[in-house]
């Protein structure tokens, strides 16, 4: 196995950002595929997929250096204050827009653990029921008359003689 990496590849590595698996939870899936019918949500999560990624940490670092470097403007950078405050702005409600989707996600898999326990409560209330009614058959049986008791049934069949005496 080779564990060499070329550089390209560690620096694919570095800047793509990494794209998360999709959910497995049928719960999560179901509401992946709502929130994906809509045009607006889908380009929320591409936005906020890559402003949370090291790639728009790296772009940023790469664009001030050359505006400041370049002398794009004279310092106190005004028109760079404004880019930049309009950018947290937006970035900020895209910050609330995922929370919100986060929420979304809690409140899916509250629900179907709810709705999952609340199924294995009427299981167990069936299997209890289920218990009580064979226990009740089994008390039956030992009560008529003629029926083996617990401590016949053990024997039942059997036969004092082991067989023929050598």
């Amino acid at each position: 196995m080779n564990h060499t990496v070329s550089f390209g590849e560690r620096l694919r590595r570095l800047v793509v950002p990494v794209k998360l698996p999709p959910p497995v939870n049928p719960a999560l899936v179901r509401q992946a595929e709502r929130r994906a019918e809509s045009r607006q949500n889908r380009v929320a999560d591409q936005i906020t997929g890559f402003a949370g990624s090291m790639t728009f940490v790296y772009l940023h670092i790469l664009w001030f250096g050359c505006w400041i470097g370049f002398g794009v403007e004279k310092y106190p950078f005004g028109l760079l204050t404004m880019i930049v405050s309009l950018e947290a702005i937006f970035l900020s409600t895209f910050v609330m827009i995922s929370q919100n989707r986060a929420d979304a996600k809690r409140q899916v898999i509250a629900d179907h653990q709810w709705t999952t326990v609340q199924e294995e409560e009427r299981q167990d209330r069936e299997l209890v029921d289920l218990s009580r009614q064979t226990l009740a058959l089994i008390k039956e049986m030992h009560s008529r008359p003629g029926a083996a008791g617990p401590a016949d049934a053990g024997s039942a069949g059997r036969t004092d003689d082991a067989g023929p005496a050598r």
